[in-house]
């Protein structure tokens, strides 16, 4: 962006003379903190006042030291920190005329007229009321005496921004709430941990997650454990449900299953409206299949415990988003909150949002379960379906019969989430009636007819595992590609799904070129996006991302804890990646460091120098601890030592250095809940694809396919999943250093120098727009609006 924007863009958002206040309300959800933060730093980063207001709404009535100023020093050390530190408050006072009069004097007492809100519905629609009844309070404040004609002038109107801050994922228009990613990080902890004891002495386990009225803890943790039954309350279970969910869990126990898992919404009910709860589910499968039981109910422990980096990026961006619309708002604008659809920010109205959401309830009230769904959005309906699939199998009697053989192989180095994404590539396939194969070691054990076929049970309790089951190699297929095409001759492959990084993407080209050559190769090819380094283009995403920066944002949270009570200390960490500082910048933003060097932004001494000298001045305040993260590409000159030994040297007498260089811990581990759904649903996809494909190109009795569009990698683009053949691709990436010409997480970087107290340009350009809520609506509610 040129400078002179630059300029433009801060003369015009700059936010002199304004007063900012943040409150957190309702239930509290991990990530508010992050929002809190974000909201405080870029308020003073543009030049407004910030106040913290106190035990939410409560706090906002009683006035007094509940509404105080916020400097920048008031929010170091709270990204890492669970609930909200300003407090939260459920205030019945509030929702009287009176209790709001009295807020509505403590503001102007103070001079905000900038509310930024972060709760629920509830509270998001009680700060909308305020907001309408503003001029009024204000007009009933000057009668009685308490404030001047000036002042109605001059805070003639406030301003509202919501963020939404709940771990339910309750409400319409966002596709995640500040908090569902850690609590559904809660929930996996304790299903990947009961799954051992299970197994151990063949046992059924009922789980009991939180959800009254909005199923997506339940429906998404079990996509993303395999769970063999889920009850929500969007979708009740038909019935007679009971003696299916019986025969299923006999089912997996008869596929050599020892362990069957069940998941609850505490909300579930019955199509009448009977509530189904854990103890009820555990007594029907005692008395009717004699199985040894348990239940665990989760409980609080959802909304506990250190938000994940998903949580931390996603209130990062919302907060400091949040500020831009406080700044672009006029005396005529509406409330809006701000959101998330797919990977870009919006602003939404917020009665929209509201009256989608509520609308959701009226149809579960009125028994329209299928609107109730639809309601919900596009990524709750997916996930519905999704699970559908795969966790319920379809006798072999009801079952197509394509007679087409695919293959699936993982490719590169290994990334969690590749298993979950095999599990759902090959239950899909099967149900689309196809006989699939998998291929151990890439396309080395390609070449040398590693290569069996595998059915339905084989893939259980895939989903959590880490690394790679079916073994993956970097080695490309150009190198054997006779031997490649032999096997396929063999085993006639009619697709092929590639699971990988960058590796992946090489292949696909290599044998697309082949096809001239063997006809072998003239059938749909499809790859997905799985690495840790987030360098594939064509996607914002990739399988195994999200897992490797929970690693680094939880080994960063527990380096800055070893310096607690010590002198001044900065920490130098070495990220993995290669030439693509996604993991870097992005563990950054997270993390909370000061800087972040990258390959992709160029960097010299003076920069360093800058950079060493902006650490010492926050230093010799009250920050105690400082973060510098370092992706292992970056420069071959300014090495991880070369940095030690640069701010240890410069800050001699301010603050002492330590280094850490991660390594393959950022490869490790079980696959983060994001992980495994995102793995599972475009796995799903692609097959879907591959059999539209398989059908579209089958002719004369052999499948033939060798249009560009027959290559092609899905993933994720803005808000929406594409396929695009990689031919395509090949003008977006820079092969010499494996990076996509273009990558979308670089305008996040201003961000995280924004939120350490640099001063930096901020692209706006990119910033959301108020855009409407288009859901999936039901005619019904259509007709009603």
């Amino acid at each position: 962006m040129p400078q002179s924007e630059n300029k433009k863009f801060f003369e015009n958002l700059t936010g002199a003379g304004k007063a900012i206040a943040v409150l957190t309300s309702g239930g509290d959800a991990q990530g508010m903190n992050a929002a809190v933060r974000a909201v405080v730093r870029m308020g003073i980063y543009v030049g407004a006042k910030v106040y913290f207001i106190h035990e939410g709404y409560q706090g906002m009535v009683d006035g007094g030291d509940n509404i105080a100023e916020a400097k920048w020093e008031s929010v170091s050390s709270m990204l890492q920190v669970g609930g909200t530190v300003i407090g939260s408050a459920r205030c019945k006072e509030f929702r009287t005329h009176e209790g709001r009069l009295k807020a509505a004097h403590n503001l102007v007492r103070k001079g905000i007229t900038n509310l930024c809100v972060i709760g629920g519905d509830g509270s998001l629609t009680g700060a909308n009321l305020f907001r309408e009844e503003w001029s009024g309070l204000l007009a009933e404040l000057l009668e009685q005496g308490l404030i001047d004609e000036e002042a109605t002038k001059i805070y003639s109107a406030l301003h509202i921004v919501g963020m939404v801050g709940s771990i339910d994922n309750d409400f319409c228009g966002t596709d995640m709430t500040i908090g569902t990613d850690s609590a559904l990080h809660r929930i996996i902890e304790v299903v990947d941990a009961i799954m051992t004891t299970a197994q151990s002495h063949q046992r059924t386990f009922v789980l009991e997650v939180m959800g009254r009225h909005c199923g997506y803890l339940a429906l998404v943790s079990a996509l993303a454990c395999g769970a063999d039954w889920v009850l929500i309350p969007e979708m009740p279970p038909e019935d007679g449900w009971e003696e299916k969910m019986c025969q299923k869990l006999c089912a997996t126990r008869s596929r050599g299953s020892r362990l069957n898992i069940i998941i609850v919404a505490e909300g579930a009910t019955d199509r009448q409206g009977n509530a189904i709860t854990s103890s009820i589910v555990k007594d029907l499968v005692v008395c009717r299949l004699g199985f040894d039981t348990r239940v665990t109910i989760l409980g609080h422990v959802q909304r506990g415990g250190t938000p994940s980096a998903f949580d931390r990026i996603l209130a990062s961006r919302m907060g400091v988003e949040a500020v831009l619309a406080l700044l672009e708002t006029t005396a005529n604008t509406a409330a809006c909150v701000v959101s998330l659809r797919g990977n870009q920010s919006v602003r939404l109205p917020l009665m929209e949002c509201v009256q989608m959401t509520q609308e959701v309830q009226k149809a579960m009230d009125e028994r329209r379960f299928e609107d109730a769904v639809q309601l919900r959005g596009r990524s709750f309906e997916n996930n519905l379906k999704t699970y559908k699939l795969l966790a319920h199998r379809k006798p072999e009697s009801e079952l197509p019969h394509s007679n087409f053989n695919v293959a699936v192989l993982n490719v590169g180095a290994p990334a969690a989430g590749m298993n979950a994404a095999v599990r759902s590539a090959i239950r899909v396939g099967i149900s689309e009636g196809h006989n699939m194969f998998a291929v151990n070691d890439g396309f080395e054990g390609f070449a040398k007819g590693q290569i069996r076929e595998i059915k339905w049970a084989d893939v259980g309790g895939w989903t959590g595992q880490g690394g790679s089951l079916l073994g993956t190699k970097r080695t490309l297929p150009a190198k054997h590609i006779g031997e490649i095409a032999e096997q396929m001759r063999k085993y006639n492959i009619n697709a092929l799904l590639v699971i990988g990084g960058f590796e992946a993407i090489e292949c696909l080209l290599q044998l697309n070129e082949a096809r001239s050559n063997y006809e072998e190769f003239c059938i749909p090819l499809c790859m997905l996006p799985a690495t840790i380094s987030n360098n594939v283009p064509g996607t914002d995403l990739s399988i195994g991302a999200d897992t490797a920066l929970n690693a680094i944002v939880e080994t960063c949270d527990r380096i800055k804890q070893s310096a607690s009570g010590t002198k001044r200390r900065v920490f130098i960490i070495e990220t993995m990646g290669g030439y693509c500082g996604y993991l870097a910048s992005v563990g950054g933003l997270a993390a909370g460091a000061d800087a972040a060097y990258i390959y992709e932004e160029p960097f010299n001494i003076r920069d360093l120098q800058a950079n060493v000298e902006h650490l010492t001045t926050k230093m010799k305040s009250s920050i105690q601890r400082g973060l510098i993260l370092r992706n292992e590409s970056c420069n071959e000159n300014y090495t991880t030592d070369f940095l030690y030994q640069l701010y240890s040297e410069e800050g001699r007498g301010v603050f002492d250095c330590r280094k850490n260089v991660l390594g393959h811990m950022q490869q490790g581990g079980s696959p983060s809940p994001f992980d495994r759904n995102f793995g599972t649903k475009i796995a799903a996809k692609a097959m879907q694809w591959i059999t539209k494909k398989l059908t579209d190109s089958y002719r004369q009795g052999r499948v033939f396919a060798n249009t560009e569009d027959s290559a092609c990698l899905l993933g994720m683009r803005g808000r929406a999943m594409v396929f695009q053949p990689v031919v395509q691709l090949k003008e977006e990436t820079d092969f010499v250093h494996r990076i996509p010409k273009e990558q979308w997480w670089l305008k996040l970087r201003p961000l995280m120098k924004i939120l350490a107290k640099y001063k930096t340009s901020y692209d706006v350009s990119d910033s959301g727009q108020l855009e409407h809520v288009v859901l999936n609506r039901p005619k019904a509610f259509e007709a009603a609006i």
